[in-house]
């Protein structure tokens, strides 16, 4: 997990996150995903399979669409990152690490079923859980 604890201005600071970020131009979803990952951690994206998309709405922002992959890195070597520490962290301790409210209820599917996940997740300005609408079948 990234708890991001570096950049300025960060919509997501003291936020603990998994890895990823916004596509480049010309990049597919997994590209992205493996792109993301060697940046963030210094290895590669081993064995990765999509889990899902999350819609995510911020205030009056344009929407972001989040893609879901799970995989397996070569090592468990952290490097250091300009956004935050990188951290390993148990799956049953996720829960209590400060996150998105979304992201709990998300995560907790993607860990308990290899269900494709599909939610809408809206937040206010504050960061408040407005709604979360969950479309996986």
């Amino acid at each position: 997990m990234l708890h991001r604890t570096k950049k300025a201005n960060d919509i997501n600071h003291n936020k603990w996150l998994g890895v990823g970020g916004k596509f480049e131009w010309g990049e597919s979803p997994l590209e992205c995903a493996r792109r993301e990952v060697k940046e963030e951690t210094g290895q590669d994206l081993l064995e990765a399979q999509a889990r899902g998309v999350i819609t995510f709405f911020f205030a009056d922002d344009e929407p972001l669409y989040i893609f879901l992959y799970t995989g397996r890195l070569a090592s468990r070597q952290v490097i250091q990152t300009y956004e935050g520490d990188l951290e390993w962290v148990k799956r049953d301790q996720i829960p209590d690490l400060e996150l998105w409210e979304g992201d709990r209820i998300f995560l907790k599917k993607l860990f308990e079923s290899d269900q494709y996940i599909d939610m809408k997740l809206s937040y206010d300005a504050e960061s408040r859980l407005l709604a979360c609408e969950d479309f996986s079948h």
